[in-house]
C-alpha cells in the first residue's frame, strides 16, 4: 500500500457516526470554525478565510439544527475525538446537506468522502428521499469540483449571500452568492 492509501485508510478507520446532542455544541462550533475560518482553517483545503472573516456558525445556530424537526446533525468521532460533522434536513422529497466540516488536519485523506457517502445513505434509508441538495458559495470552484466528483451537479440556481448579517461571516468581496447543487440518490 502506498503512503497516500495508508493515510486514507488511517483517516477513515474506527469512525463512529452519531446524532449530536446539546452537550456537543461547543465542540461542533469549534470544529466548524476551524475548518472554514481563521488561520487554523488554512491547514486544510476547505478554508474560506480569504473570502469571509468572522464566524461561520455559533452555538445558537448549532442548537437550532440539533433541535429542529426533520433535522439531524451527524457527528463523526474517532478514538473519542470529534473529526467531522454534517447536517441533514428532510425537505419534502429531498434532503438538505449542510454544516459539513472535517478537521483541517484530516482533510485530503478520504474522510470527507466517507462522511458524505454515509450522509447520503442515511438520508435515503431514514427518509426515502430521492435527492440530496446543498448550497455552496459560487466562487468556491475547488469545492464545487470536489462535490462534482461525488455526483453533485450545478443547477445555476443562485441565492444571494446575506450581506450585513455577521452571523454568516464578514464578506471580503462583493460577488458572493450561493449555488444549489443537486444529486439524485435513487
Amino acid at each position: 500500500m502506498d503512503s497516500a492509501a495508508t493515510a486514507a485508510t488511517a483517516a477513515t478507520t474506527g469512525l463512529i457516526f452519531r446524532d449530536a446532542t446539546d452537550a456537543d455544541v461547543d465542540a461542533l462550533v469549534a470544529l466548524i470554525e476551524s475548518a472554514y475560518r481563521g488561520d487554523s482553517s488554512r491547514a486544510g483545503w476547505t478554508t474560506e478565510a480569504d473570502i469571509l472573516q468572522g464566524q461561520r456558525t455559533d452555538p445558537e445556530g448549532v442548537l437550532q439544527v440539533i433541535g429542529a424537526a426533520d433535522s439531524r446533525l451527524l457527528m463523526v468521532e474517532r478514538d473519542g475525538a470529534l473529526v467531522a460533522c454534517c447536517q441533514l434536513e428532510r425537505r419534502y422529497d429531498h434532503a438538505y446537506f449542510g454544516m459539513f466540516a472535517v478537521s483541517p488536519a484530516l482533510q485530503g485523506a478520504g474522510l470527507g468522502k466517507v462522511v458524505i457517502a454515509e450522509a447520503e445513505r442515511t438520508a435515503l434509508e431514514d427518509w426515502a428521499v430521492s435527492q440530496m441538495h446543498m448550497t455552496v458559495i459560487s466562487v468556491r470552484e475547488d469545492l464545487i469540483a470536489w462535490y462534482g466528483r461525488r455526483g453533485y451537479r450545478r443547477t445555476g440556481r443562485m441565492t444571494p449571500f446575506p450581506y450585513g448579517d455577521e452571523r454568516f461571516g464578514i464578506p471580503q468581496r462583493a460577488d458572493l452568492q450561493f449555488e444549489l447543487l443537486v444529486k439524485p440518490l435513487v
